[in-house]
């Protein structure tokens, strides 16, 4: 897919004005390609599985004072963190689709979801509340207090590079928890981006302890270092099933928490009583949403014979119809895929 954009160059401006260190993109070990034109747009340097095992204890050092800091004031911080994503919105969306190729309403509304989840977060750091219990016993009351859990280890993918790390960050620290993040080698400049707005949030607040936050550009060792460590309590990874199914039990087996977000193998089903109309819309957009490449993506659909020749043929041309391009200069409503291997597997997919 061509591009006459400068791509390199309109990266290196974005992630300027988003206050991303140029050490931090500039002469590292590991390109960083755009798939709007395949061209490597930074070389970021990555972490090895001794500087993963670094960070966690540093975050567990910043654990220990985040978890006395009472909770409405670790919601200001999320609070910040959501006024200084409101004001990098555009140039952050942006980022996203020059790293992940998403649309720019994908792009922009990925932002939207960050700003969201620290709304919603900023109130529940009031809402942390304990049931308090009747027991038998006189002049006695049994009173429920929830706890922080310690090191929160993030892994996500590249197909929402900002988002999933927004929605673990945000109530994990009004929750008391410091946060190690690995984002995807697929898009690892949006989330040096996003660390850096959150940095700015924690210099506005002032006095929390650092090494609160960490981002961790790396390989597969950088992810076994987050689910193996005894410190990191909880690790929520975005993935696919053959991670979960070995991320799962190594956590089990230390008995710490996981949450798996992973591949789907989603189906429609369309009843007699569907209204097509939405019927036709919802399943054009599960489908071809983020180019299909989303966990949540509509992959199978089960149509009652009774609306099947009303509903397939309209199918038939909403596809025809979709404008497939470059997400940076026209308005396409299906962007690039990720990288050749996506689109290898595509294409075995369609031939199964």
């Amino acid at each position: 897919m061509s591009a006459s954009v400068d791509v390199r160059q309109e990266t290196a401006e974005l992630l300027d004005r988003l206050g991303v260190a140029r050490a931090a993109w500039t002469g590292g070990d590991m390109a960083s390609f755009s798939p709007v034109s395949g061209e490597p747009i930074a070389q970021v340097t990555t972490a090895s599985a001794a500087d993963a095992n670094a960070a966690i204890d540093a975050a567990h050092e910043a654990f220990k004072a985040w978890r006395l800091v009472p909770a409405p004031r670790r919601g200001e911080l999320v609070r910040l963190l959501g006024e200084e994503l409101r004001a990098a919105k555009a140039d952050l969306g942006r980022l996203v689709s020059i790293e992940a190729g998403k649309i720019a309403s994908e792009g922009l509304g990925e932002v939207q979801e960050m700003i969201d989840i620290c709304d919603f977060a900023v109130g529940l750091s009031r809402q942390l509340y304990g049931l308090t219990i009747a027991t038998e016993r006189p002049g006695h009351r049994m009173m429920e207090t929830w706890h922080p859990l310690g090191v929160v280890g993030i892994i996500s993918a590249f197909n929402f590079p900002v988002a999933v790390w927004s929605w673990n960050a945000a109530l994990a620290l009004v929750a008391g928890n410091s946060i190690v993040w690995k984002p995807s080698e697929k898009t690892p400049l949006t989330g040096l981006a996003s660390q850096a707005i959150l940095e700015r949030a924690l210099a506005r607040f002032g006095d929390a302890p650092k090494h609160l936050s960490q981002v961790l550009i790396g390989d597969r060792a950088v992810g076994e270092a987050l689910v193996d460590h005894e410190k990191v309590a909880l690790v929520s990874a975005t993935g696919s099933t053959r991670m979960g199914r070995e991320v799962g039990p190594r956590l089990a087996k230390r008995f710490a928490r996981s949450i798996l977000e992973l591949g789907g193998n989603n189906a429609g089903i369309v009843c007699p009583s569907a209204d097509l109309d939405m019927a036709l819309r919802a399943v054009a957009f599960g489908a071809m949403g983020t180019a299909g490449q989303r966990c949540t993506t509509l992959r199978r659909l089960f149509v009652h014979d009774s609306v099947y020749d009303q509903l397939v043929p309209r199918l038939k041309k909403a596809y025809e119809s979709v404008s497939v391009g470059n997400p940076l200069e026209t308005s396409a409503l299906v962007g690039p895929l990720i990288d050749k291997q996506a689109f290898e597997g595509m294409q075995k997919a369609l031939a199964a």
